[in-house]
């Protein structure tokens, strides 16, 4: 709980130091000091689309199938799902924020271009430009802020995920429980058995095994 209202100020004060919007360029905020913690793309996609997918972004477009609309056109506040490829082992999403033309739209999304050195920084605004042969947003180029320009890779698109459908419930793995194992208590004196027990190392050991066992 206490992560999330730490996540969730820091994005509330990157919001209002964002610059406004310029086509094409970054409006990454002027950092001084020390830069955020790192932000995953699924992350800052959830909180700025309203879209509540969890896993890993390249799973998003499947699980989106049963509660939200998806399409192949760009609309402001739709998530771009983008396929696993290179050095995208795990896909990535990113929210449309403003669409310019037919092949051109701005994105806001997180852990994309290492800012200052650090990856896991959030971009708003910055440039997405179709390059699909059948201009269908099959694949495009994105802004990548270390070339000051678009990046010369043609990543893979599933498609768009539209904000208007019904929340996927987040699903948390059962914790496994843990069963104390049996305490032996000591008698009183008056109840204690006159013979002496034999303790031996190697039935205390054993007892001690059994007792972790479950670790």
């Amino acid at each position: 709980m206490m992560k999330y209202a730490l996540y969730s100020s820091i994005i509330a004060s990157l919001a209002v130091s964002s610059m406004p919007a310029v086509a094409g360029r970054s409006s990454v905020p002027d950092y001084s000091g020390e830069l955020p913690a790192y932000v995953h793309s699924v992350d800052y996609a959830r909180d700025v689309s309203g879209i509540t997918i969890y896993g890993d972004a390249m799973t998003w477009w499947n699980k989106a199938a049963l509660h939200y609309k998806r399409g192949h056109s760009p609309k402001v506040g739709a998530v771009m799902a983008f396929k696993p490829h290179g050095n995208l082992r795990l896909g990535h999403v990113a929210t449309v924020s403003k669409i310019l033309d037919k092949r051109r739209v701005l994105l806001r999304h997180a852990d994309w271009s290492p800012i200052n050195g650090q990856r896991g920084q959030i971009e708003n605004d910055v440039l997405a430009v179709d390059v699909s042969p059948r201009n269908d947003w099959s694949a495009v180029r994105v802004w990548y802020a270390p070339n000051n320009d678009l990046g010369a890779t043609k990543w893979p698109v599933y498609g768009f995920i539209y904000n208007d459908g019904s929340p996927l419930p987040r699903v948390v793995p059962p914790q496994r429980k843990l069963v104390a194992a049996p305490v032996q208590v000591a008698r009183s004196d008056t109840q204690k058995d006159t013979r002496e027990p034999k303790v031996t190392s190697r039935s205390a050991s054993t007892t001690f095994q059994a007792a972790f066992s479950d670790f």
